[in-house]
C-alpha cells in the first residue's frame, strides 16, 4: 500500500504498441455501442423514465448513453425504473465479458512482459471471472427480490455488496501495475476498460440504492412456495443445514479430513486437501490441520465454497510464505493463503507472510469471498498483512500484527475482540493501522474496528517514539473505518490519522471514533478533516455494529464463534 520509489526500466516499444492497440480496443468497443445508440434511438416512450432515473447516478451521461444502446440493441422497451436498472445490469455484463477478451489478447504478447505484468494480468482475469460472477448473482437476485426467505433490506445489502465487490475488482486489477515505472506502461492499456466497467457498475448501485422496495418488487418472479419478505427460522441462513448447526456448536469437531506435516494423516499439505475438497460443497467440508509449519502458498478456490479450517492452536498450526512485491509478485498474489471460495471458516490457525519490512507489499491473508469468519486466528506480517478485499466478513478473537497498512482493503469488515498490534517498521517509515479501499460513495463497505485492543509488540514499545503510529490513512477517495469501543495504547499519534497524499480524500472519507478507552484515545489532539467526527451516541454508532453493518444476525450465528451483533 505503501508509495515506493519506481526501478528504472528502459521502455520496451513492443509495450507501446500494444498498450495502443488495447486502448483502441476497448475505446472502439464503448463507441459503437454509444453510437449505435444515437443511430437508432430507442424512446419506447422511456425516455423520460430513463433520464429521471439516470439523473440519480454519479455518471448520468454514460447512463442514458448505455441504456438507449442497450434498449435499441435488444429492442427493449423502457416503462419504469426497475427496466432502467435491469437492462444497465445486462449491459454491464456483456460489457465484462468483452473486456475479458481484450485483457487476454493482451497477456499473449507475453516475451516482452515482466514476471510481475504476467503475474498482474493473470489477477487482472482472475478479477474479472470474479466480476462477471458477482454480475450474475445480482442478476439473480434482483430478479428473486422480495420473494427469498429474508427481508427487503437484506436483498439490497446482496445486491449492494456483490456490486461493491464488483467495482473493487476492477481498481484491484490496476493496481496490480501500481508498482514499477514499466508496470504502468501495461496500465494504460487497460485502464480504460477497467474505469468504464467501474462506472457502469457505479450507475447500476446508484439506481438500486435510489429505487424503493416497492419499484424493486414489481414484476418479480415469484415462487408459490415463498411469500413476500417471509422468514420460517430466522435464527439460521436458509443456506445452512441442521448438520452444520450442530456441527459449529459443538465443543469438538470432527474433521471430513486432516492434513499432517509428518505424514500422519490423509495430506501432508493444505493445498492438497483443498483441491481434493468436493466443489460446491452445500455442507460444512472440515479441514483439520494437525500442529505443525506449513510452508505453502494456499487458494481456496471460487468452486470449493463451505470449507472450515480447524488448526491445533493459533501458536502450533502455522502455515507461512513470503511472497512479495519486491521479488516480483503483486499484492494480490502475495497472500500466503488467498480465500475465494464463499462461506469459509477458520479457527486457532497462524496465516504468516515472513518477507520482512524491507519487502514491502507482503499479504498474509487475503479474503475476497462472501460471509467468512475467523476465530482465535493470528495474521502475521509486515506491510500489508491482512487484505480484507472485498465482500463481508467477520473476525472475532483474533491478533492481527504488521507495519504499513496492515489492515487494508475494501470489504464490509468487521474486527471484534481481536488484538492489533503495531511492529517496528524500517527506518523513517510510520505505522498505519489500516488504509481501507472504499472509492464509490454508494457501496456498503468499510473497516469496523470493535472491543479490540490496539497496541505495540514487544520490539516496537522500546522505541515507539521513532516511529509513529496512526489508526489509518486513505487508500482511496471514500475511505471509510470506524473504531469504537476499543482500547487504544500510546502508540497511537495524538493525531489519530494520516494523509495519503496532500488533501487527498480529507472532505470524502469517513473516519470515525466512538466510546474509546487507553492513553490514545483522547481526540483532542485528532485531525480536523471535514471527513473525520467523533461519534457522541449510540444511535449514530449503531449502523456500524455487526448486526446492521454486514447483517450479522443472518449467518453470524450460524458460525459457533462468539459474537456481539449490538453496541
Amino acid at each position: 500500500m505503501e508509495n515506493v520509489q519506481p526501478r528504472k526500466y528502459k521502455t520496451n516499444p513492443k509495450i507501446f504498441l500494444l498498450t495502443a492497440f488495447a486502448s483502441l480496443l476497448v475505446v472502439a468497443v464503448i463507441s459503437i455501442a454509444v453510437v449505435q445508440s444515437h443511430k437508432n434511438h430507442p424512446n419506447h416512450g422511456g425516455d423520460a423514465v430513463v433520464k429521471t432515473t439516470c439523473a440519480a447516478t454519479l455518471y448520468p451521461k454514460l447512463c442514458v448513453s448505455t441504456i438507449n444502446a442497450a434498449a435499441t440493441a435488444a429492442s427493449v422497451a423502457i416503462k419504469s425504473s426497475k427496466d432502467v436498472l435491469i437492462t444497465a445490469l445486462n449491459y454491464t455484463i456483456s460489457t465484462v465479458e468483452r473486456n475479458y477478451f481484450t485483457v487476454k489478447k493482451l497477456g499473449r504478447s507475453r516475451k516482452s512482459l515482466t514476471t510481475r505484468e504476467k503475474g498482474a494480468l493473470h489477477d487482472c482475469l482472475e478479477m474479472i471471472d470474479d466480476t462477471l460472477d458477482e454480475l450474475r448473482r445480482s442478476a439473480a437476485e434482483l430478479k428473486d427480490f422480495g420473494f427469498k426467505n429474508y427481508s427487503l433490506a437484506d436483498h439490497k445489502e446482496n445486491l449492494m455488496i456483490l456490486l461493491s465487490a464488483a467495482q473493487t475488482n476492477q481498481e484491484s486489477c490496476l493496481d496490480g501495475f501500481s508498482h514499477d515505472k514499466a508496470d504502468k506502461v501495461v496500465r494504460r492499456a487497460l485502464v480504460v476498460g477497467q474505469m468504464h466497467v467501474f462506472r457502469l457498475v457505479s450507475n447500476v448501485m446508484a439506481i438500486i440504492k435510489n429505487l424503493t422496495d416497492t419499484e424493486m418488487a414489481k414484476n418479480s418472479y415469484s415462487s408459490p412456495e415463498r411469500r413476500l419478505g417471509e422468514n420460517t427460522n430466522s435464527e439460521w441462513p436458509e443456506w445452512l443445514s441442521a448438520g452444520d448447526r450442530r456441527l459449529l456448536q459443538a465443543s469438538t469437531v470432527t474433521p471430513d479430513v486432516t492434513v499432517a506435516a509428518d505424514g500422519s494423516g490423509n495430506f501432508r499439505t493444505v493445498s492438497a486437501a483443498v483441491a481434493a475438497a468436493p466443489g460446491g460443497s452445500s455442507r460444512r467440508y472440515v479441514i483439520r490441520i494437525k500442529a505443525g509449519v506449513y510452508r505453502e502458498n494456499v487458494e481456496i478456490p471460487r468452486s470449493k465454497t463451505n470449507l472450515m479450517f480447524v488448526g491445533d492452536g493459533r501458536t502450533t498450526t502455522i502455515i507461512t510464505g513470503n511472497r512479495n512485491v519486491v521479488d516480483g509478485s503483486t499484492t494480490f498474489n502475495s497472500a500466503t493463503v488467498a480465500v475465494v471460495g464463499d462461506r469459509f471458516l477458520a479457527r486457532d490457525i497462524t496465516f504468516q507472510n515472513t518477507a520482512g519490512p524491507s519487502k514491502h507489499q507482503a499479504v498474509a491473508l487475503r479474503v475476497n469471498a462472501d460471509l467468512c469468519a475467523f476465530y482465535r486466528c493470528d495474521m502475521l506480517a509486515y506491510q500489508d498483512t491482512l487484505y480484507v478485499h472485498s465482500l463481508r466478513q467477520f473476525y472475532t478473537g483474533c491478533i492481527i500484527a504488521g507495519t504499513v497498512d496492515f489492515i487494508f482493503g475494501n470489504a464490509a469488515a468487521v474486527l471484534q475482540n481481536c488484538d492489533i498490534h503495531a511492529r517496528r517498521p524500517n527506518a523513517g517509515q510510520r505505522n498505519m493501522v489500516t488504509a481501507q479501499g472504499r472509492d464509490d460513495p454508494n457501496q456498503n463497505t468499510g473497516i469496523v474496528i470493535q472491543k479490540c485492543r490496539i497496541g505495540a509488540t514487544s520490539d516496537l514499545r522500546p522505541v515507539q517514539s521513532s516511529f509513529p503510529t496512526y489508526l489509518g490513512r486513505p487508500w482511496k477517495e471514500y475511505s471509510r473505518t470506524i473504531v469504537m469501543q476499543t482500547d487504544i495504547s500510546n502508540v497511537i499519534n495524538p493525531a489519530g490519522w494520516y494523509e495519503w497524499n496532500g488533501n487527498f480524500a480529507l472532505n470524502t472519507l469517513f473516519y470515525a471514533e466512538y466510546q474509546n478507552t487507553g492513553a490514545g484515545a483522547g481526540t483532542s489532539n485528532r485531525v480536523t478533516w471535514r471527513g473525520f467526527r467523533v461519534l457522541t451516541s449510540a444511535a449514530e454508532a449503531q449502523p456500524f455494529t455487526a448486526g446492521r453493518f454486514i447483517a450479522g444476525g443472518n449467518w453470524l450465528g450460524a458460525t459457533g464463534f462468539p459474537f456481539s451483533l449490538g453496541l
